[in-house]
């Protein structure tokens, strides 16, 4: 397994050596980056994928699947979990390529580049430290701290620098990325770090602190540019065939044509050939608002029989609604529907997406649609665009900084209706036409922005680490989740009572987690998994092989 040591190791024996074990045909430290060519080509490695891995939904309240739980869901995090070792092994790896490009330039006299170029590919460079420093504060805390290369000695003997230290050092990092990258780059195709995408990473980072001055005053900037805007259809803009557009401030590209793409088989209709095995939560279908802005235990709009209807249009855009066309096929999980209509057949085919007749359709009969077309039943391929930032989340990051800061005026209002009315499709002018905000009361827009974000980022991997910086991850992850009965006591107690989908909704808290109290009570749901989150995985542990090597790396607590 890679660790920080075997980073540092070849570091320091391919850049250090004193041999001259470079042929000129290879790409070492000592004749490399001597040209534009050499600089981007060692700068686009560091746009793999595997050092911009999102935090994944099963990890949170959002996600069923089937009756498996997750290290994380299970409270069994051990400092030999496979996911923490790699998050630190990626990011470290990309530290140091990004150190031997800062420093090679910073030192190098004879490169035939101007100054400016110089600049701008330093700056590039400190960008990708600087989230990489992020990602690993956040999941560890105090890391080690390194922007030069580690002398072999000191490999074995470096301890970790304290977090509010390195975020010192990343806000330098970005602060340069800022002043030097360009606002866009000539080739519209390239999908590589912009003013607009340092200043973005910088209101995130700050955000996910708590450092809410500078969180809003770096998202206000990102505004201020004027040079993103959000895309009109919230449902299109994840259709894998939609690619970069106006609201994109940071995205990786995937090819199937390249065979860049991620197995998805998991989420599409097992009418279509999928296995449905990865569903939306309960929790997640009964946080999204109705038509009135109000939550469903409180609007007289929420018809628990009809649950589609009447509710932000993101939950129709999120989750497959019933008895619609889906992937060519009408989804419907009754009981009772055995057969359904097929656009592709025109005419009707037994309904595997019932468990009546697959018992593995999906256990609480809601299905993914976000972002889920075609191109996934061909060869159960994803090769649609990794939105990593998008300017939704800025506007969002500046109304909840404004909110923490108590400084509500107009323009944290303004920022959370863009974002609302464009689910609706409307101009946030349009009072009336959709649920705008106007309350200034701080608790009420603290939910009301919290609500926002869960309806707007499903699915996108950024739940997550809301739950663990609200830190209500210990309630959220610490209850069962549910499902509906098997398809004869369905019909027992639910169906044959006049009640399908179920007879009413949970009461939401004040967190906008749900409670099934009566419903479980009353035998209308059946548990799938039983969460248990433990309150020592607010921070991921450090990897055992990096402790075994250097005794100086102390351990978080409780692993």
């Amino acid at each position: 397994m890679k660790n920080l040591l075997l980073i540092v190791l070849l570091t320091t024996f391919l850049g250090c050596t004193d041999l001259n074990m470079s042929p000129l045909s290879s790409a070492s430290t000592e004749n490399w980056y001597n040209n534009k060519e050499e600089i981007n080509i060692s700068l686009n490695e560091l746009y793999a994928f595997k050092y911009w891995l999102k935090a994944s939904d099963s990890n949170t309240d959002d996600w069923l699947f089937r009756s498996s739980l997750t290290p994380v869901t299970s409270g069994t995090v051990t400092s030999e979990w496979g996911v923490a070792s790699q998050r630190w092994s990626d990011s470290y790896e990309a530290i140091t390529k990004a150190n031997t490009i800062i420093n090679h330039l910073q030192n190098s006299g004879d490169i035939a580049i101007t100054e400016q170029e110089k600049q701008q590919y330093i700056s590039e460079a400190k960008f990708i430290r600087a989230a990489q420093y992020a990602k690993l504060i956040f999941n560890f805390g105090d890391v080690v701290y390194y922007t030069d290369k580690i002398p072999l000695e000191e490999a074995y003997t470096t301890g970790r620098t304290g977090k509010e230290e390195v975020l010192q050092h990343i806000y330098d990092d970005f602060d340069a990325a800022i002043a030097n990258l360009p606002v866009e780059y000539p080739n519209s195709e390239l999908s590589r770090a912009t003013k607009g995408t340092a200043l973005a990473y910088k209101a995130r980072t700050a955000l996910y602190n708590e450092d809410w001055n500078i969180a809003q005053q770096a998202a206000r900037q990102v505004i201020d540019m004027d040079t993103y805007q959000l895309y009109p259809d919230y449902g299109e803009l994840f259709q894998p065939s939609t690619r970069k557009t106006v609201e994109t401030i940071f995205t990786l590209p995937r090819s199937d044509e390249f065979g860049v793409n991620n197995y998805a088989g998991r989420l599409p209709s097992r009418n279509r050939g999928g296995y449905a095995a990865e569903n939306p939560s309960f929790d997640l279908f009964y946080t999204y608002l109705c038509t009135d802005g109000l939550p469903i235990d409180e609007s007289p709009l929420f018809d628990p029989e009809k649950p589609f209807e009447n509710r932000d249009p993101r939950l129709s855009y999120t989750i497959v609604p019933f008895s619609t066309l889906h992937l060519g096929i009408v989804y419907q999980p009754h009981p009772d529907t055995l057969r359904v209509y097929s656009s592709l057949t025109n005419g009707m085919i037994d309904n595997h997406d019932n468990r009546a007749v697959n018992q593995y359709a999906s256990f609480n009969g809601l299905l993914w649609k976000k972002g889920i077309d075609e191109s996934f039943v061909d060869d159960y391929s994803d090769d649609s665009d990794i939105i990593l930032m998008r300017y939704a989340d800025i506007l969002l990051i500046y109304a909840e900084a404004k909110i923490e800061l108590d400084e509500i005026d107009g323009t944290v209002l303004d920022a959370i209706n863009k974002v609302r009315a464009r689910a609706y499709k409307v101009d946030p002018s349009a009072i009336g036409k959709y649920p705008a905000v106007t309350t200034t009361n701080q608790q009420e827009l603290r939910k009301i922005v919290r609500t926002e974000r869960r309806m707007e980022f499903a699915f996108e991997g950024l739940r997550y680490k809301d739950l663990i910086r609200w830190r209500i991850a210990e309630k959220a992850l610490n209850r069962p989740n549910y499902g509906l009965l098997d398809p004869e006591p369905l019909r027992q107690r639910v169906v044959n009572q006049g009640d399908w989908f179920l007879p009413y909704g949970p009461e939401i808290d004040e967190d906008g987690i749900p409670s099934y109290t009566q419903l479980v009570n009353e035998q209308l749901i059946k548990q799938i998994t039983d969460r248990n989150f433990d309150s020592r995985q607010y921070l991921m542990p450090i990897p055992a092989s990096e402790i075994q090597i250097n005794k100086n790396l102390e351990q978080n607590p409780g692993y």
